[in-house]
């Protein structure tokens, strides 16, 4: 009786070391992969991580002008991207995006409404200017993949 107490509490603890990676990574269930929204902004911070990158930014209206919520101070979003590792192989650094870079990125948003969300496409980057006719695939440079 111990015997088997002991080889399913061996076998239960297996089964725990096994799945633990698996769920120290989190999925992208918070994410609503149905909806899509594309933002164009001037990057105010690049935060690479071992799991995923973030991009902060500050959206911009088509004159290229910070757009400024309700509260007074600049409408931010961000995005996360794959791995930094893998971002750094398609060309995204922090190098390659100095803050105030323009970057137009299309995203999955966050199902709950707060301003961030997942890569949905590759990065747009058009320099430190919004060049004439918006930051698109034409005006720019595109950088990754989702």
């Amino acid at each position: 009786m111990r015997r088997r107490i002991a080889l399913r509490t061996g076998a239960a603890a297996a089964a725990l070391l096994i799945a633990l990676p698996a769920v120290s990574h989190h999925s992208f269930a918070m994410y609503d992969r149905t909806q899509s929204v594309t933002l164009t902004g001037k990057l105010s911070r690049f935060i690479p991580g071992a799991n995923h990158a973030q991009l902060i930014f500050e959206l911009v209206d088509e004159n290229g002008d910070t757009m400024i919520g309700d509260d007074g101070n600049p409408v931010a979003w961000g995005v996360e991207t794959g791995p930094a590792a893998q971002i750094a192989d398609e060309g995204i650094t922090v190098r390659s995006f100095p803050v105030g870079t323009v970057i137009t990125v299309t995203l999955n948003p966050l199902r709950d409404g707060r301003p961030f969300g997942a890569l949905a496409s590759p990065v747009i980057s058009c320099g430190m200017a919004l060049p004439e006719g918006g930051c698109t695939a034409a005006t720019g440079e595109s950088f990754g993949s989702p």
